[in-house]
């Protein structure tokens, strides 16, 4: 969700009134993601990075998201709409802590749609902490996986398509280990300004996509010949 505070600049206001700004694109998202058929939404709102930022807008974001969780709760429900956070808690504001708390509790048999909000998240400290689970284990990538899930508590899985507002491109430190094979999409749009139309968008391009995982086509594949291991030799 990147460009809020550019978004708010560019019009004379300040920072967090993109932020504020993006709060309604975000519910705008929501509420249009299931009509495409997501079934999981993750949301990137507060990055570890982000507390290198100047202290009066970290307080203003914090919060502005235990605002938005504790009016969204009954949107949630309503839509029924699963509500995770995934990142660190021992930073975070114990009264955000316990909004997130609420909110997961009694969105928690929600079933339409699974939405995840990364607060205080890094990939790369995540896959160090999965890593530090399976010490003294044999590490395969199913339960280096288990780790990672449990390690985000809002679970693990690939991530299909990765979209990037506000004209960056570049992953930062994102579901690194998730977005291993997914589809990125990357506008110059300001999260802001963006909508459903734009998911729209993103998501007719990605089904444009050929997806191969490292294979070839289908297609490709039936017209190839076949080379026993001897020809290939000599």
């Amino acid at each position: 969700m990147d460009g809020n505070g550019r978004w708010a600049t560019d019009r004379g206001f300040p920072r967090i009134a993109g932020h504020q700004a993006g709060s309604e694109s975000l519910r705008r998202v929501v509420r249009a993601a299931p009509d495409f058929g997501v079934s999981t939404l993750t949301a990137y709102a507060f990055s570890c990075d982000n507390w290198k930022r100047p202290a009066e807008e970290v307080d203003a974001i914090m919060a502005l998201l235990a605002w938005y969780l504790a009016d969204e709760i009954p949107r949630l429900l309503a839509d029924r709409v699963r509500l995770s956070v995934i990142g660190r808690r021992d930073r975070l504001p114990e009264s955000l802590v316990a909004i997130i708390d609420e909110a997961e509790a009694a969105t928690s048999a929600c079933d339409k749609l699974h939405l995840r909000l990364a607060i205080d998240y890094s990939g790369r400290e995540s896959i160090l902490t999965a890593t530090g689970l399976c010490a003294g284990r044999d590490v395969t990538t199913e339960r280096f996986e288990q780790m990672l899930a449990a390690t985000n508590r809002g679970g693990s899985q690939p991530v299909d398509l990765l979209i990037r507002t506000g004209g960056e491109q570049r992953l930062s430190d994102f579901l690194l280990w998730e977005c291993a094979y997914a589809e990125l999409v990357f506008t110059r749009r300001m999260w802001p300004e963006f909508g459903g139309q734009d998911l729209a968008k993103a998501i007719a391009a990605f089904r444009r996509r050929e997806r191969r995982f490292g294979d070839v086509p289908a297609a490709l594949a039936s017209r190839l010949p076949t080379y026993s291991r001897e020809r290939w030799l000599h």
